[in-house]
């Protein structure tokens, strides 16, 4: 088990990949990626189950499904630190024929990917099917998805969540990142959808509130009570209040580095923020 220490380091060296691999190519999104580092960090390295090996049948240990999966950067570099692929390979971010395309793919095998996304909208839909079998093949593992707020603006999410609650997927924890952007302005401005604990609450499912949605500890505790509330009949959602563009502060509190990458300049500033810690590729 690592120490918060050693998930505060990590969490900077995925913030410093981020940077560098949007800047390299001129294209990607890199502010909700930020904002999610702390929380993929903490997924892999200390929440999911996960065997040696990856194995697309997914048997006998936790899944995780991205829907929102325009924030690829942040994926691809949790994963190549985690050891899924080599930490070089990112160095390939988003050009032609790479395994590391701008949304994550599945035909090129890319370990750790398990669906391709970024259509949003679809990715609840996955993971409670997902789930779903786990609980026919008596796997009591579970199966976790990140979703952004925004995207909840997309209906099928909410048939999907109505599914889940009717069927009693109780091994599903589906966090959506709460940052209050998207890539037109803030959710309020651009469709404002109320009260989320509420509305999921009153579609069946069990809600934890993260606060501290970029703070390792609060993570780690929100997630652990995310994970006690499996298995009694209600899937889980939690809401996790975070940042856009989180540890580079020219980028924070605003859509618009919802996709756009940082110049020379900026690069240089966005690092100065972020010390190495384990080596950039």
């Amino acid at each position: 088990m690592s120490n918060i220490q050693q998930l505060e380091d990590l969490t900077t060296q995925v913030r410093r990949d981020i940077l560098r691999m949007v800047h390299k190519v001129n294209s990607g999104h890199p502010g909700g990626s930020l904002g999610c580092a702390e929380f993929f960090v903490c997924l892999y390295k200390e929440i999911m189950e996960t065997k040696d090996g990856f194995n697309m049948d997914g048997i006998g240990e936790d899944l995780f499904f991205l829907s929102n999966g325009h924030i690829s950067p942040v994926y691809y570099s949790v994963l190549a630190r985690t050891g899924y692929f080599p930490v070089e390979e990112l160095n390939t971010f988003r050009l032609i024929d790479s395994r590391l395309q701008g949304h994550p793919t599945t035909h090129e095998g890319l370990p750790g990917i398990r669906i391709a996304s970024g259509s949003l909208g679809q990715g609840m839909s996955v993971a409670i099917g997902a789930a779903e079998t786990k609980k026919l093949n008596k796997d009591n593992h579970l199966v976790y998805s990140l979703h952004g707020d925004g995207e909840l603006q997309e209906g099928q999410n909410w048939e999907a969540i109505m599914y889940a609650a009717g069927n009693k997927i109780d091994n599903l924890i589906a966090t959506v990142d709460l940052n209050g952007q998207q890539i037109d302005g803030s959710t309020d401005n651009v469709l404002p959808m109320g009260n989320l604990k509420a509305k999921f609450e009153a579609f069946g499912w069990d809600v934890v509130e993260i606060e501290k949605g970029n703070t390792i500890e609060a993570i780690l505790e929100g997630m652990a009570k995310a994970k006690s509330l499996s298995g009694n009949g209600k899937p889980i959602c939690v809401l996790l209040k975070t940042v856009m563009g989180n540890g580079v502060d020219f980028m924070m509190h605003t859509h618009a580095w919802h996709g756009k990458a940082p110049n020379d300049e900026q690069l240089a500033n966005g690092l100065a923020q972020n010390a190495e810690t384990l080596g950039d590729y």
